[in-house]
């Protein structure tokens, strides 16, 4: 997990670099009419809150401490459980009809044995019925090829801390993973503050695979967050899935 989650200084900026968007549009849309909902990697628990406001009986389960202190705080955060939690380890006796995995968390699992273990959680947890959404960067347009600080760089302001400078620059790349490292020049910090991290671009069909093993199958998959049907040159692979119905002899996972 990268530092820029577990440092507060750096976790308070998360809000500010990944404001509300189309993607939470999307994850918000899907909650309509499942009562309970499931945010694996919830981070500062933006979109867990917008649904508790809106009465769904929510869980947001994050390893990193600093994101779950500023969800706490979020208005409508008292109506959501949170918990501290790897996806890989939670486990509870709940079940949701809904389970999320937003803002690209999905490429922070290294490798098939966590991939596995992740699927393996909502599997688990998925009620009858129920489905499971998350995202992953299409890799064939190679979106780490802008990672550049010349190319990343941006100004933001963050109350309480100023104008921070954030960048992103690719330390290397090895098979389907990609070392990266985020700069952020914060105000009256004189050195820049570094965070590394190691991204995991599965292309589809590693991907269904996957899938496959972990008893889900595809309900819909989509290459953008306005629904476009996933295409190469699709900058996301948005994956809406369900469990194999247990009749079905020799579904896979069971």
């Amino acid at each position: 997990m990268s530092e820029e989650f577990n440092d507060p200084r750096l976790a308070a900026l998360y809000d500010v670099l990944n404001p509300w968007a189309a993607d939470s549009e999307f994850y918000f849309s899907l909650a309509s009419g499942c009562p309970g909902v499931l945010d694996l990697g919830c981070g500062t628990g933006m979109l867990a809150c917008a649904c508790a406001e809106r009465g769904h009986r929510v869980v947001g389960v994050d390893p990193a401490s600093p994101m779950l202190d500023i969800a706490r705080t979020r208005a409508y955060g008292d109506r959501v459980e949170w918990v501290e939690s790897t996806a890989q380890a939670y486990r509870s006796d709940r079940r949701f009809d809904l389970i999320v995995m937003t803002g690209h968390v999905f490429q922070f699992f290294l490798t098939d044995e966590d991939v596995q273990a992740v699927l393996g959680t909502m599997r688990r947890h998925l009620a009858d019925g129920g489905r499971v959404a998350f995202e992953t960067r299409n890799p064939r347009r190679r979106a780490w090829a802008n990672w550049t600080p010349e190319r990343s760089f941006r100004t933001v302001e963050a109350a309480g801390i100023g104008k921070v400078g954030v960048w992103t620059e690719v330390n290397g790349a090895d098979g389907d993973l990609v070392s990266y490292a985020m700069g952020f020049r914060v105000p009256g910090v004189e050195e820049a503050l570094i965070s590394p991290g190691t991204l995991r671009f599965l292309p589809k069909p590693a991907l269904m695979e996957h899938l496959t093993r972990a008893g889900l199958r595809i309900d819909s998959l989509y290459g953008d967050w306005s629904r476009a049907p996933l295409s190469g040159e699709s900058p996301e692979i948005i994956v809406v899935a369900r469990a194999w119905p247990a009749a079905v002899r020799g579904a896979p996972g069971r």
